[in-house]
Parts: C-alpha cells; sequence; structure tokens
C-alpha cells in the first residue's frame, strides 16, 4: 500500500494532468522530498508494475522520482506534506602497488589485523562490474553474513560468488548491471579486489593486484550511464545499498555544492550513517581552482587525489646531453634509442600541427623523425601518436601545457613515446630554438618505484573551500589517485585471454583506496562509529612525501595547502591504532544544521525525523577533528572538542606540538587539569577546551592561515589541524 500522501500526490499528477495531454507540456524528471515519514516504506523489489514507467519511488520513505511538466512541479510543491520539488540533479563520474605504497603487508599491521576485511561489505554506486574478471575470484572469502540481503539480478547470478555478492542495476536505460565502460569494474576492484598474481599492462607495472580490502565482500548498485549518474538513480542504488546492509559505500561521482538540504545524496548518506555505514566520497577533478569541492558533509568522508611512488619511465634524451624524464605504457624492446632528428610542427604557430591534429602533419616532413606535440585541441593523446606514426614519424614527445603542467600519463601509444611536464618542455623548446639539427630520441626505463616526491597532491583533485559549510574543512584526506592500476573489462575476447588492467587518475581512483581502508578498519574495530573511523583516518594522516619534506602541491611544487590536502596523506597503519578519536553520532549533527541556519522544514528533509532546534551551535563547534577558525583582530575564540580513548586503558595525554600563525596565540584547558587528558578506562570521553586569541595588532596581510595541534601519549601523537580565515 502506498503511503497517504504519496497516494495522492500521484493520484494528482496521473488524474488531474491526463497523460493524454501531458504530451502538450515538456517534462522532465523531479526530485520530490516530504517532509516527515509516512506511512508504510514501498520496496524497490514490489512496486505496481502500473507505475514502473511512470516514477521511481526510492527507500529513503520520504520522496520519489517523477516525470512532470513544470506546471505539475508547481502544483505539488503547494501541497500538504511536500518539503521540496526540484529538477533531478546529474553527476558526473571522477574520474596494484599502492597497498604496498600505503604501507599494508601480508603478514603485519592492518592487513593481518583485520583479516584483510574479512565480514565486512563493501558497496560501491558506479558504472556496474565484470564479474568474470580475476579480481572477484573468491578464493579465501568466507561465506557472506547472514545479515546480509542484498542478490545478484536474474542474468548475473551465475557470476556470482562470496566476493561479489550483490549486482543490481538502477540505470533506466539500461537493463543489466554488468559494466560497459570500465569505471565501476576500476573502482571496485580498488576498493576489494582479491589477490590477482603476474597483473601488469605491456610488462610494465608487474606484479600482483589486490583491493584494499582483497577478502571483503563486495555489492555493486549500477547507478551511472556513460555520460552521467542520474540523481534519482542514484539515490535509488544508495537507499538500495542501505537496505541490503552494506557496511561501507564508495561513491566516486558528485555534483556543484549545493546546500545540504537540496542535496538528495546528502540526505541518503544521512540516513547511512544512521544505519552505521561509512561513506567514503570523492572529492572531484576540478582542481586546481578552489571551491570546487564536491560531496563536502561532515557525514562524509571527501578525499581528495595524491600521487604514489611508481612511474613508468621514458626519459627524452637531447642531443645537447640533457635528460628529461616522462612516462609512456609502450615500451618495445624493438625500438633502437637511437639519435634521430628532432621536430616541432607548430613552431610556425599554427595550433592544429602544434597539437599533431589529424592532417596536421600531411605536408610536413617527419620521416624518421622525433616528433613534439603539443596536448591539447580536439584529438586523444594516443590518437595523436597514430597521427605522427601515420605521417612517418619514429616517436612522438607529447609535451604538457600550463594546466596540470606536471601530471604525466603513462599511456598504450602506438609507437615509442613519453609524455613529459610542462617544464621539460619549455626545455625542449628551448634547445630547438638553440640549433638547426636538433637531435633526440627516447630511452626506456620501464617501472621505476620509490620516486621519493611521493606523495604529492594531483592539480586535478579538487579544492576547498567548503562552500556549502565553511566551518569545516574539506577535503577530509587525501589518497592514491594517480595512474592506478586495476581491473579493466575485456575490451575484444579475440585480443588476448589474459585478464585486463588499466591506469587510471581522478579522485575516482582515491575513493576506493580509503573506502577499502575504512573496510579494513571496520573488520579490526566492529565497535566503531562511522566518525571515529573517519577521526582515526585524519589525526593519523601523514603529512610529508618519502623525502620527509611537506607534501606539495603537483600544481605549483610548493607545499600543499589544506584546502588541497585537508588534514593529510593516509596512513593506514597508524589509523588502526589511534589512541584517541573524535567521535559524533546522528543526532549530534542536528544542533549542527540549526547553526547552519536551516529552518525545521529543511533540516526534517535531512534527518527525516520530528525535531525541535532547541540547541543550535556553530560549524567550528562541532566535534569534528579539525578546526576552521575566524579571527579578526583582537578576537579570542573558545570551542570544546571530546575525544574517546582507543588506545592504552591507562594513560596520559599532554600537548606535544602546537603550530600557528604568527600574531595567533592557543590555549588548551582540561575541566581542572591544565593542557592534560587523563585517562583510567577503554572507550573513557574526556572533554578538553581551546580557546585561539589574535593579537589586536597583528597585520598579517594573508586571508588564510594554517596550524595544528597534538596531544600525545607515548607511542601515539593525535594531530588536529587548524585552518584559520583572517578578517580586518
Amino acid at each position: 500500500m502506498l503511503p497517504t500522501i504519496m497516494s495522492f500526490i500521484l493520484l494528482t499528477i496521473f488524474t488531474t494532468f491526463p497523460t493524454c495531454k501531458a504530451y502538450q507540456f515538456k517534462t522532465k524528471t523531479y526530485i520530490v522530498q516530504l517532509t516527515s515519514p509516512q506511512g508504510q516504506q514501498l520496496s524497490l523489489d514490489h512496486r505496481p508494475h502500473d507505475l514502473e514507467q511512470r516514477y521511481n519511488l526510492f527507500l529513503s520513505k520520504n520522496g520519489f522520482a517523477a516525470q512532470m511538466s513544470s506546471k505539475q512541479a508547481y502544483a505539488i510543491q503547494n501541497m500538504r506534506g511536500v518539503a521540496s520539488v526540484s529538477p533531478e540533479r546529474h553527476f558526473r563520474l571522477h574520474t596494484t602497488h599502492s597497498a604496498q605504497f600505503m604501507g599494508l603487508s601480508h603478514n603485519s599491521g592492518l592487513w593481518k589485523d583485520s583479516n584483510h576485511g574479512k565480514g565486512i561489505i563493501i558497496g560501491v554506486l558506479d558504472t556496474g562490474t565484470t564479474p568474470q574478471h580475476p579480481s572477484f575470484h573468491d578464493f579465501g572469502v568466507p561465506t557472506p553474513p547472514e545479515r546480509w540481503k542484498g542478490r545478484c539480478e536474474v542474468g548475473v547470478r551465475q557470476y556470482c560468488n562470496n566476493k561479489l555478492i550483490g549486482m543490481r542495476n538502477f540505470v533506466s536505460s539500461t537493463s543489466s548491471p554488468l559494466d560497459t565502460l570500465g569505471h565501476g569494474t576500476h573502482t571496485s576492484s580498488t576498493a576489494a579486489g582479491n589477490f590477482v598474481d603476474n597483473a601488469n599492462i605491456f610488462g610494465n607495472f608487474n606484479g600482483t593486484a589486490t583491493g584494499m580490502a582483497p577478502l571483503a565482500h563486495l555489492a555493486m548498485y549500477k547507478v551511472c550511464n556513460r555520460e552521467y549518474c542520474s540523481e534519482s538513480d542514484s539515490i535509488a542504488g544508495m537507499d538500495a545499498a542501505i537496505g541490503d546492509g552494506v557496511d561501507v559505500l564508495s561513491i566516486s561521482f558528485g555534483g556543484a555544492s549545493v546546500p545540504f538540504y537540496r542535496d538528495s545524496m546528502a540526505i541518503s548518506a544521512f540516513k547511512a550513517i544512521q544505519k552505521g555505514i561509512f561513506l567514503s566520497c570523492s572529492g572531484g577533478n576540478s582542481g586546481p581552482s578552489k571551491g570546487t569541492l564536491s560531496n563536502t558533509v561532515p557525514w562524509v568522508l571527501t578525499v581528495g587525489a595524491s600521487t604514489i611512488d611508481r612511474r613508468i619511465r621514458t626519459t627524452v634524451y637531447l642531443g645537447n646531453k640533457k635528460l628529461l624524464d616522462g612516462e609512456s605504457l609502450y615500451q618495445p624492446k624493438s625500438f633502437h634509442q637511437k639519435l634521430m632528428p628532432l621536430v616541432y610542427p607548430g613552431g610556425n604557430g599554427d595550433y592544429k600541427a602544434a597539437t599533431c591534429s589529424r592532417g596536421s602533419l600531411d605536408n610536413i616532413d617527419v620521416n624518421g623523425k622525433v616528433v613534439l606535440c603539443d596536448m591539447g585541441g580536439t584529438i586523444w593523446t594516443v590518437d595523436k601518436g597514430r597521427v605522427v606514426k601515420d605521417a612517418g614519424g619514429a616517436a612522438m614527445v607529447l609535451r604538457n601545457g600550463i594546466a596540470c603542467p606536471e601530471i604525466t600519463v603513462p599511456e598504450a601509444h602506438v609507437l615509442p613515446a613519453s609524455n613529459v611536464g610542462y617544464k621539460e618542455g619549455l626545455e625542449i623548446i628551448k634547445y630547438l630554438n638553440s640549433t638547426s639539427s636538433a637531435v633526440a630520441t627516447i630511452l626506456q626505463r620501464g617501472t621505476i618505484v620509490g620516486v621519493k616526491s611521493a606523495p604529492e597532491v594531483a592539480c586535478f583533485s579538487s579544492r576547498g573551500p567548503n562552500l556549502a559549510s565553511p566551518g569545516i574543512l574539506k577535503p577530509d584526506i587525501i589518497g592514491p589517485g594517480v595512474d592506478i592500476l586495476a581491473a579493466w573489462p575485456l575490451l575484444m575476447p579475440m585480443m588476448t585471454k589474459l585478464p585486463t588492467f588499466k591506469i587510471m587518475s581522478g579522485t575516482s581512483m582515491a575513493c576506493p583506496h580509503l573506502a577499502g581502508v575504512a573496510a579494513l578498519l571496520k573488520s579490526r574495530h566492529p565497535e566503531w562509529s562511522p566518525a571515529a573511523i573517519k577521526s582515526a583516518m585524519m589525526t593519523t594522516a601523514s603529512q610529508v612525501s618519502l623525502y620527509g619534506k611537506p607534501i606539495v602541491d603537483h600544481e605549483t611544487d610548493l607545499p600543499a595547502d589544506m584546502f588541497a590536502i585537508g588534514a593529510g596523506h593516509v596512513n593506514p597503519s597508524k589509523a588502526n591504532d589511534p589512541g584517541l578519536v573524535f567521535d559524533i553520532q546522528p543526532d549530534d549533527y542536528i544542533p549542527y544544521l540549526c547553526g547552519l541556519g536551516y529552518t525545521t522544514k529543511q533540516i526534517s528533509m535531512i534527518i527525516k525525523k520530528p525535531f525541535s532546534c532547541i540547541k543550535s551551535i556553530k560549524e567550528t563547534e562541532l566535534n569534528y577533528p579539525s578546526f576552521v577558525v575566524t579571527l579578526k583582530r583582537g578576537d579570542t575564540k573558545t570551542y570544546s572538542r571530546t575525544v574517546t580513548n582507543v588506545g592504552m586503558p591507562n594513560s596520559i595525554y599532554t600537548i606535544g606540538n602546537v603550530s600557528v600563525p604568527q600574531g595567533v596565540r592557543v590555549c588548551t584547558v582540561v575541566d581542572t587539569s591544565f593542557q592534560r587528558l587523563r585517562f583510567i578506562a577503554m572507550y573513557q570521553k574526556l572533554t578538553y577546551k581551546i580557546t585561539f586569541t589574535r593579537d589586536i595588532m597583528d597585520k598579517v596581510k594573508s586571508r588564510y592561515g594554517q596550524g595544528y595541534m597534538t596531544w600525545v601519549s607515548g607511542k601515539y601523537s593525535v594531530r588536529t589541524p587548524f585552518l584559520f580565515k583572517f578578517f580586518g
């Protein structure tokens, strides 16, 4: 039986606006949110067939998606019990060695302590998956827990096993949860792919491919097509995952920042944390511009992307004996690597020739030469190589532009090639201008591991500030998202019978890394809440590269700020034993939402239950493991935090390092004990107050500043980042 108000609304759509007249109006999908739970929940599995083509009812009890005209939407908006009616949004996808790079080892640490994620169910919302891929074999994976309520749909049931325990499709334009794009296969294997030996691409990256939680269960919810992930499909998929009983959700897509009560994904995510489900969400690929983040609600982990310490090295060797490092997957053993003439078709200012566009080299002699091509134009990078090869070129050097200048991409080129950074490209142009007989070759170096500059923040990784809630620092954390090797669908069966893998970059790749780490932590610490797991990751995150120097922003080659790095780079082993956590229960977000100035109606759309704003707090007063502090000259502001002891039962924490900008002072008080936290039991909670004061004579010119504080006790160091916003 349909809920009362919903029945009335649907009756209004289908009677007041008859179907025969509906074609007089331009219709599109609208998301209808109701004010509070209305009667019996309608399961997606038991929808009346006659309404199947008319609307999509989803499991949050408080809304549905329907095709209607703007006049119909306006009429419904004014009905009793309707919170909002808004056009459906479209979300964009944020598109082996990384486990080792993050410190995960078979016989010790978090993998051993968590049994590689056994017993945990990771749900992935994406483009589907490829169940036949060996990354999804179930050797060593136990049977699913009895609480699992999900299923594999008809047509793919024969592929499911103890590893892949759920495959469901929510995309209206297709009937199968199989992956025809590849993105979902890649992300799901990154989160929970099992061990696959001898994984490589053209002999490079050779090793054992594995997801972060290789023995965890996996459930795929197909909500994205080739163009986008529709809002209604995404909500339906997320709510199905919640109902099925997943423990962790990985969501590698998102849209523009909007108020949380208008963000259906944020609303469904709140329902998920009420069920104890951890959510890892990609922050987006719109960097390095500020204020470009997606998925910024404080109840999800917002993930940025970083580099790892592995490269597929090809080095450009110039006639002046300079060596310029780049990357390429295609490194044929038959290539002679002798010096050859070097030419730049764009030397006369012809943009098409500079970008090696189709037909642009027809009247240029590139036969037997190394050809320098610019990024850009209307042609894919691999196709540039085809143009060069078809024109007789022997090799190609592909130079980056000023956008993401130093991120190089190892691709499957059709001839010997090297993608070099912007600075290296300038060196090549300088050399070309210095001689009339320029020569070069490409040295094939293969796989290089141990690049000490890693991790670096990827230039494309979206940046804060958090537009929807400026008082909450986002992103929360960064993780591997550049040149990630993971499973890929077989493109054509006649090409190879070997399992295929592909390298991809994006916060889409970073997100499932963190989802997998969350699954490991959930397996090791089943009593931890989603907020506790997030806190453990954030307070133990690293801020330094393998060099031991501050993590840099790949865009500027300068130390990354908190709008790029958040709390830092994930360190799974340290997150397993953080000492203290900043916990937040779902109801703790209500006074925070009240403090955002949302109305009772708007907040009820998010929390889905009756309430009143008896208490209101500012954003910085939420028990978050970071601070965003706004200070004018002479300001003093005091906030409190409550920490839970998950380390040693009897322990004393004292203030370790404190770093703040010049002109700012910090004072910390714990009840009557100055700067000391004394615990006598596990899970004991203690509250401290921290006061920030800005000097009245401070003349700082920067709008932002940053710092941090650590609580230390023996092996534990609990770090809390500070972001300061200065006015006046």
